[in-house]
């Protein structure tokens, strides 16, 4: 990343912690905090059990359920519902997990980013990874946005944040409006309720959930036991996501969209999606440790990550960034990838923990998988030299 980037990362972070400091110590947040704990540690515990509970809840409520070993067969999945559509332009929106099996480049049609920090990296097209889970272009001023809304969209806005919105809402609209196909991730899943619940500010989710066809592509470590749950999960992610208790939207979708108004007789339909398909994704998960997968996605462990803010995206592992995504990248890829995705780069400080609203110990879980890591080979080369000249002349020198 370049200078003036990590600046405007460090200054939009400095204004998460500010917002997320006024609430976060209250003591509603601190009793939502232990709720979510055990919430997370219930649904871990007995996730072969919720797992089957929610393959009959999605039955019930009629959404299709297709289960992904790895990210290839959820790649696999999309594009056979895709062809089912005849789809040349699908409505996306914000998720980790689609970044995690690399749906944008697998896809050769047009993919199109409905939030907006994702959609001016799209229009980026070069070295536009994101740096924060919801704050993706948290690192561009607004000088560099309207540079490059300008010569993306070919359009001549000032660098104000309004007319910004409007020139990149006016062309995704635009480019949506023949769009049959919307593909989204999930902030969580009830599995009592068959129900999947999914957050955003800009009411783009509520775009891509309304096309005929809804993928929406989760891990099963999304999995908890009721919607009670799954709305305690998400409200505590926002607040330490955003510094806000709540977002302008939380949809919850437990089918498709269908009315009985008429002689009640079901029809598919009305207004949102005829078919609403959930892939469940495992790629990894079912072999990870167990902390790995308390993560709620508030990325507040990467804005108060030392590292991070010294060197951005770099420390990180696809859209899974800072230290856990270091850790979930052996999981999900392997030993090799996990070395070079910054393994030896954290410093093992714990602020990571001390700022996780789940007390996810990423710095003791990185210092294990260094061992794991020097004993199949990967480590930092200078370690190896250090070590051969402490065994031949008792010195690292």
């Amino acid at each position: 990343m370049k200078k003036s980037e990590l600046e405007t990362m460090r200054r939009s972070f400095d204004t998460v912690k500010s917002r997320s400091s006024l609430i976060k110590d209250s003591p509603s947040i601190k009793r939502l905090t232990s709720r979510v704990q055990e919430i997370k540690k219930y649904s871990f515990d007995n996730k072969e059990e919720l797992f089957n509970q929610v393959l009959e809840s999605f039955r019930r409520n009629d959404i299709e359920c297709r289960f992904a070993e790895t990210s290839k067969d959820a790649l696999n999945i999309i594009d056979e519902l895709i062809d089912e559509y005849d789809a040349k332009v699908i409505a996306k929106a914000k998720s980790n997990t689609l970044g995690e099996i690399g749906l944008k480049d697998h896809l050769d049609i047009d993919v199109v980013e409905t939030d907006l920090g994702d959609r001016i990296l799209q229009l980026k097209k070069v070295d536009n990874k994101p740096v924060h889970p919801t704050g993706p272009a948290s690192h561009l001023n607004i000088s560099d946005i309207a540079g490059i809304v300008n010569e993306s969209l070919d359009v001549d806005v000032d660098p104000q944040p309004r007319q910004i919105m409007r020139a990149v809402r006016g062309d995704v609209l635009n480019r949506l409006k023949n769009a049959r196909v919307g593909i989204s991730g999930a902030n969580s899943i009830a599995s009592e309720e068959g129900s999947v619940v999914m957050v955003h500010n800009e009411g783009n989710i509520s775009i891509v959930s309304l096309m005929d066809l809804h993928i929406i592509v989760a891990g099963i470590d999304k999995i908890v036991p009721t919607l009670e749950d799954a709305i305690s999960v998400v409200k505590l992610e926002t607040v330490f996501a955003t510094g806000n208790f709540v977002t302008s939207y939380m949809n919850v979708v437990s089918g498709p969209s269908k009315t009985a108004d008429i002689e009640k007789k079901l029809i598919k339909n009305m207004y949102g999606a005829e078919r609403v398909v959930v892939i469940l994704l495992d790629n990894g998960r079912s072999q990870a440790i167990e902390e790995c997968l308390y993560c709620i996605g508030c990325g507040n462990c990467i804005v108060h990550c030392p590292v991070y803010n010294a060197v951005g995206n770099e420390f990180g592992f696809n859209n899974y960034l800072g230290g856990r995504g270091v850790a979930m990248s052996k999981f999900i890829e392997d030993d090799e990838t996990c070395f070079n995705s910054g393994l030896y780069m954290c410093t093992l400080c714990g602020l990571c923990t001390l700022n996780c609203p789940l007390s996810i110990p990423t710095n003791e879980i990185l210092e294990n998988m260094r061992k794991l890591s020097a004993d199949v080979g990967f480590y930092p080369r200078v370690h190896g030299m250090i070590k051969d000249n402490v065994d031949k002349r008792d010195s690292p020198y």
